[in-house]
């Protein structure tokens, strides 16, 4: 279980509040008193997916299969620097994922630590 903190979900509003798509998600998020992985599962039925692994493991598949697109350099300074907006807009419009997903996929990855997560694709940039 992955939890974020109001004060994270309350960064995550500041930096995207021009988002309308990642401010329901922020919404659901809240609503599921930070649970990511079940305002992500939540959030996947609302898109229409059906996910048959438990909600744990499939956040985990979404965000690795976002990792090449999250892992770019260029949002990968900006997202260690706390800047969200521009990795979510890119994801957002991606085939990867439904678009009410980029928020909950890249809160994930911040919480599980951005070098970490980006480290298997170390040195292919």
């Amino acid at each position: 279980m992955t939890i974020v903190t109001s004060r994270e979900i309350a960064q995550f509003r500041s930096e995207l509040s021009d988002y309308p798509e990642a401010m329901q998600a922020l919404d659901v998020i809240e609503d599921c008193e930070g649970d990511l992985e079940d305002a992500a599962m939540a959030l996947a039925i609302r898109a229409g997916q059906q996910p048959q692994i438990n909600n744990t493991e499939w956040l985990d598949v979404l965000a690795r299969k976002c990792r090449a697109a999250i892992c770019q350099q260029e949002f990968r300074e900006d997202l260690l620097k706390g800047s969200y907006a521009g990795a979510i807009k890119y994801l957002a419009k991606t085939p990867l994922l439904p678009e009410i997903l980029a928020t909950p996929v890249l809160m994930y990855v911040v919480r599980q630590g951005v070098n970490d997560f980006c480290e298997p694709l170390d040195g292919q940039y």
